[in-house]
This record gives structure tokens, sequence and C-alpha cells, in this order.
């Protein structure tokens, strides 16, 4: 997964420590010697975490945290503050400030890495539904809401899963102050089902269980659909810490080590609780808002109408975020054919399996609309040329490998696609209609080339034998 790291430190060889052990994972790394200049960067440069030394010159960790998540622009961005600072209240102000977490040094390096992953993976998904709101906003159809430190925190439901008493009410009495509705489980068993009947907005998880294993309980709650979108807070030793960054790995959210400090887990839950409340407002007046208005009533895809303003975000936000953008063109081969022949109702089940088709061979923020008849698009957000390539020939060969099942007399048809595409570079000044001319001349390529073929703008007709099963680094 590809990130950009901005690294916040006044001093020169920690600046570089970090640097070293961050570009050893690939991530592209920006740094900052001051407040001021680690503003101008978040500003400038769109990082997609930052790491943030506290004790500064000047302005420190904690203006600068509050700064960053003041701004609406830049409040989703994750804030690691970095420090030698070990009391709890430091960690308390850190976390009320906006940050996301609060590592003290010397750092462990496991946890580290797994924390990065774990953040720039939420951000990733936060950036698409605050790409929708922007998209809806501007069509009118909501109104742009705040960020999530504008979330209210009082009466969430917070499941507490740990089989040592002493623990859990340690918890319970820690967020009676928000008036907090908690269920206790002391079991793997019990707990899965408390999440089958109640719906919660966090749940806190003893990886420490006598009887079972914590972490395993947090992917089956991670995988159950129920649960699977409630943030996960992990509480553990420091000798965990290997098992923590695993759990970080699997889609836990948050940790607290023992022995609890209350003050630091309150400001710890209440983190999750705004982030899932944000999340969760973006995601519901989006999906209310937009259903009728903006997809397309026999596929379900967006319509021709939301994809075009979705494209000019994408575009402006691609002129300044430093990362290539892909855009494909699919059209079904002599679809006029198969209506002409077996008339609209099958045409009509045609349609929607290969809308489906197509949605499940892309990543969740990836999108796909019907720009209308048998014509679809789909936009690929931060992408290499070799990606684009890949999926173009993943999303060709998932409609020609399998026929289509239809109420014909053979009881299915063998349908083909033919793509265009293109690959609009990082830095690219905005231009849909130029993005959209290459685009649909390198599906007309495809076509007079004989249809069922990729071929993209530049590059030409891609040759199926040049490529192998998706590789794991695209999979959502």
């Amino acid at each position: 997964m590809s990130a950009r790291v901005l690294v916040v430190d006044d001093i020169l060889p920690n600046v570089k420590l970090l640097e070293a052990k961050l570009a050893s994972e690939y991530y592209e790394v920006l740094t900052a010697t001051s407040g001021q200049e680690a503003l101008d960067k978040v500003e400038r440069d769109s990082p997609d975490i930052v790491l943030l030394d506290v004790m500064m010159p000047g302005m420190d960790g904690f203006e600068v945290c509050r700064k960053i998540k003041e701004n609406p622009e830049h409040a989703h961005i994750p804030v690691v503050m970095v420090t030698a600072l070990t009391d709890a209240a430091d960690r308390v102000r850190g976390l009320e400030a906006g940050a996301d977490d609060f590592l003290s040094k010397p750092l462990n390096d496991t946890a580290l890495m797994a924390r990065v992953r774990s953040l720039v993976r939420l951000k990733m998904t936060i950036d698409e539904w605050r790409v929708r709101e922007n998209t809806a906003s501007q069509l009118g159809v909501v109104d742009k809401g705040g960020t999530a430190m504008t979330e209210p925190v009082e009466n969430a439901r917070v499941l507490i899963v740990d089989d040592q008493d002493y623990d859990s009410e340690k918890v319970v009495q820690s967020l009676e102050v928000d008036n907090d509705i908690t269920d206790i489980a002391k079991t793997g068993v019990e707990a899965m089902e408390r999440v089958t009947n109640n719906d919660y907005d966090l749940m806190i998880i003893s990886l420490n269980l006598n009887s079972e294993d914590g972490l395993r309980l947090c992917s089956h709650l991670r995988s159950s659909e129920r649960s699977r979108s409630v943030p996960i807070l992990m509480v553990a030793g420091e000798e965990d810490m290997s098992r923590i960054a695993h759990g970080l790995e699997i889609g836990a959210h948050d940790y607290i080590l023992r022995p609890i400090d209350k003050n630091e887990l309150l400001a710890r839950v209440r983190t999750q609780i705004r982030r899932k409340r944000f999340q969760e407002r973006l995601r519901s007046t989006y999906e209310i808002s937009l259903s009728m208005a903006l997809t397309d009533s026999l596929t379900g895809l967006y319509n021709r109408r939301y994809f075009e303003v979705h494209l000019q975000k994408l575009l402006q936000k691609n002129e300044t975020s430093r990362k290539a953008l892909g855009l494909l063109m699919v059209d079904i081969d002599n679809f006029k054919h198969v209506n002409d022949t077996y008339g609209h109702a099958v045409g009509d089940e045609i349609l929607k399996e290969f809308a489906e088709r197509l949605q499940d061979k892309l990543r969740g923020f990836d999108m796909v609309a019907r720009l209308g008849g048998e014509e679809f698009v789909a936009i690929l957000p931060d992408v290499t040329n070799e990606m684009a390539h890949i999926v173009a020939e993943r999303l060709r060969t998932a409609i020609a490998d399998k026929p289509f099942t239809c109420k014909v007399p053979e009881g299915s048809l063998k349908i083909t696609t033919s793509l265009g595409g293109t690959i609009v570079e990082k830095g690219t000044v905005a231009d849909p209609e130029k993005a959209m001319k290459e685009v649909d001349d390198a599906l007309y390529a495809a076509k007079e080339g004989g249809r069922n073929v990729s071929f993209f703008h530049e590059s030409g007709r891609l040759e199926p034998t040049d490529f192998i099963p998706e590789p794991r680094m695209f999979i959502d």
C-alpha cells in the first residue's frame, strides 16, 4: 500500500532515522523540522499520515495537531504524536488535541509500522467517502458536513470483552462520564451473541482472556458482517506488543496498555466514537440522498450525471495529490444483436450481471458507473500503469470466461467486452474532456482491433499472455 508520510521533528538525526525506516517499507517520506513548516507541507502536499514530535521550540506538537484537526480540509489526516514523554496526562493531552495515537520513544518498529498501515487504510476509506460527499454537495443533494472532531461522543453503546472483573468494572466506571451504555461479555461466544443482537459504537477487547485467544476473537468480529465496521480497542500488556501489531494488521483500530489509565481510556474511546459517527454520517447522507438521484435504476451503479461530477472532483484532487488516476471505458460487444435476437428483457439481465461482475473485480474505493446503454466506465484512483493494465485484463476475462445465465433457450450466452483505458498522470491539470476523449479513442481502437480486447492510450493493445493472475498488492 503506497502512502505519503510527513515526519516532523526539530532534531535532524531523529528525522533521518524515521525517514530511513519508512523508506525501507516503500513509503514516500516528507520531512519538516518545525511546526509551521509541518503545517505548510500539510497544506501543500496532502500527506496520508503525520508522525509528529511533541517537544519542538516555538509551536509544539500539541498546537500543530490542534491546527491540523481544526481545518476541515485536513482534519481527516491521521496524526501520530511521537515523543519521549511517558506521563499519561501527556498522552491524554495529545489525544484530546485530536491525535490518533501517541507513541513513546524509543519507538517499537513493529508497532510503528503496524500503526502506520492501519491508519493509512482508514484514511483511504475516509478519503473516498469525503470525495463522494463533496460530489453530492456540489450537486446540491446534501449540505457539506463538519469534521470528526465535531461529532458527539455521549450515549455510545460499548461492548466490553474481559473475564477480569476488576478491569471491566474500571472501563465501565470510566465511560459513565459520557453516559455510555456498556455491556460486558466474559467469553468469545457471549461476545458474538451480543453482537448478533445489538448495534455497538465500539468494542473493547482484552487480548489476555484466560480461556481463549483475544486476538482470534478480534479476527472473528472483524470478519462478521454485523461487527465489521465497529471499531475495536484492544487492551493488553506492554509484553504483548507483537500481538497488538498483529491486531492492527487484521483490522483493530486502537489499543491501550495495562495498567489502564481512566483518562487515557476515555480519550481513546472518544476518538474512536467520533470517527465512527463521522464515517457513518458521511455514508448515510451520501447513500440516502444520492441513491435515487444519481444511480442507474437497472444496475444500481452510478449514472452519467454523478460520474461526470465525481471525475471532475478526482481530477482536481489529482493536481495536488501527486497520485496517478486510471480511467477505463467498458463496452459490451455486439449488444445490439443480443437485444434484437432475444429481446430487451434478456438484454436487461445481461446488463445487471455485467455490472455485478465489474464491481466484484474492483477495489472498494474504485468507482464504476453506467454511462448509458451498454457503455460503462470505471475510475481507479492511485494506480500505476501496470496496475491499470492488470485491472483492465481482469475485467475483460471476468466477462469473457464465464457465460451469462439468462432466459434464452440455451440457458446462457457468451458475452465479451472491449475496454479503452488511459492514465491521468500525477500532477496533471484537471481536464475531464481530454481524459474522456483519450479513453473513448482507446475504446474505439479496441473495437476496431477485433473486440474482446483492452487498448490503452499511449500503451496500445494489451496482450493477454503478458498478464498473470492479479497480485495481492491490488486486492482491497
